[in-house]
């Protein structure tokens, strides 16, 4: 029988610099986003500027493209490690959505403990979630800096403004992941710990 010591994460070096170069990589096109967003903004508000990156709106397009392209290729790499190792099969399957209402509830009221190393049907569904916002996120990033030399993915997006809105939405949906992650990291200083240095203590 194993101890819960042996259900701690051990994740190799590959995984762990595929994930903080994920982390710096969407916090910087976040970051930059929001000082373009204050350029041309959508909806009645703006970012303040001390949360933007970029200082003028051309240094936050600088940042914006240089992290796209790095948050692009990551992601790629991250596909294929997930697929090729199967961890996505092993971790992120089956999603059913009984299950998925059944442990978001128990979390949000509580009652539902984090095991490092196992992931409950809402956490599942959080990093497909996360991956889907990431992939639409560049998708409709493409749309919006070639609209004419990509015009089928710009219509696809729904046209350019469209494109402009599901571009925000798939930040926010980014955004409101990240404080769940970073939260329940935090909160357990054993995951945090296994995605930095990547040991565990093996059952004796």
């Amino acid at each position: 029988m194993r101890s819960e010591k042996m259900d701690a994460p051990n994740h190799p070096l590959l995984l762990r610099a595929l994930h903080w170069i994920n982390a710096f990589a969407v916090i910087v096109m976040i970051l930059s986003g929001w000082r373009i967003y204050d350029a041309s903004p959508l909806y009645g508000f703006l970012f303040p500027a001390e949360f933007t990156l970029g200082g003028w709106l051309a240094g936050a397009l600088a940042w914006h493209f240089a992290a796209m392209w790095l948050l692009a290729a990551n992601l790629l790499a991250y596909l294929l490690y997930g697929i090729a190792t199967g961890r996505f099969q092993r971790l992120f399957l089956p999603l059913w959505p009984g299950a998925i209402w059944r442990d978001a509830w128990a979390v949000l009221t509580g009652r539902m403990a984090h095991v490092p190393g196992r992931y409950n049907a809402a956490q599942r569904a959080a990093y497909v979630f996360a991956i889907l916002a990431t992939i639409i996120a560049i998708l409709s990033g493409l749309a919006l800096w070639k609209p004419v030399q990509l015009q089928e993915l710009t219509a696809l997006m729904g046209g350019f403004e469209t494109a402009r809105r599901v571009h925000f939405f798939a930040m926010a949906a980014l955004v409101i992941f990240l404080l769940g992650h970073i939260s329940l990291a935090l909160s357990n200083k054993s995951v945090l710990k296994a995605m930095t240095i990547g040991s565990r203590e093996q059952a004796q």
